[in-house]
């Protein structure tokens, strides 16, 4: 039998790195759903792996590193890019998901975990900044696919900060729900903040 008939051994390494690298993310989610305000480590998200730490560093530079992969996936899960025809559309559609994303027991359970970890941990108060601020930037994206729907003098970032500041609030203060009806009646106003037609 020549090289060129010679059956040929399947690469498992990768596929290997690959269930590996997401039994990580999957037990960091874990790990801040559970940990009642405990501070999540390396060694806690090894174990929970099932890998080396050496494993980890492999793949990411430090804990805060790992941290983000996972949420930044975790939002990716929930809140997928809307293809509607008009802003209001878009906007509607992108709050709904992200309101029933973030009102997940699990979800919720982590995102409260890192406010935890935040408020007494700066790396973890960065690391919260950095993951807000990718998600301020997929609604401005968002903004910018409708760009001719805005008014010239539409403060983008004052738009952002509104969708997120309802969000915000009333998920810490849990004073009232994050309901579908309220993401729709929260796009219709930013639209029509926008300077555009709902």
């Amino acid at each position: 039998m020549t090289d060129s008939t010679a059956p040929r051994r399947p690469h498992t390494g990768r596929r290997r790195n690959e269930d590996a690298r997401t039994a990580i993310l999957d037990a960091v989610l874990v790990l801040l759903g559970d940990s009642g305000g405990a501070p999540v480590t390396i060694d806690t998200i090894a174990r929970a792996a099932g890998v080396g730490k050496q494993t980890i560093y492999r793949w990411w530079p430090s804990k805060g590193a790992v941290l983000l992969d996972a949420l930044t996936g975790l939002a990716g899960d929930v809140v997928s890019a809307p293809a509607g025809e008009t802003l209001y559309d878009d906007l509607a559609a992108f709050l709904t998901a992200t309101f029933r994303g973030t009102g997940r027991a699990s979800t919720a359970a982590v995102l409260r975990s890192l406010v935890r970890e935040a408020a007494r941990d700066p790396h973890a108060a960065g690391l919260v900044r950095t993951f807000t601020a990718a998600r301020r930037e997929a609604l401005r994206e968002l903004f910018a696919r409708h760009g001719d729907e805005f008014a010239p003098d539409a403060d983008l970032d004052l738009l952002v900060d509104q969708a997120y500041g309802v969000l915000w609030y009333r998920f810490l203060l849990e004073h009232h729900p994050l309901s579908d009806r309220d993401a729709a009646e929260l796009a219709r106003g930013l639209t029509v903040q926008a300077g555009a037609r709902s």
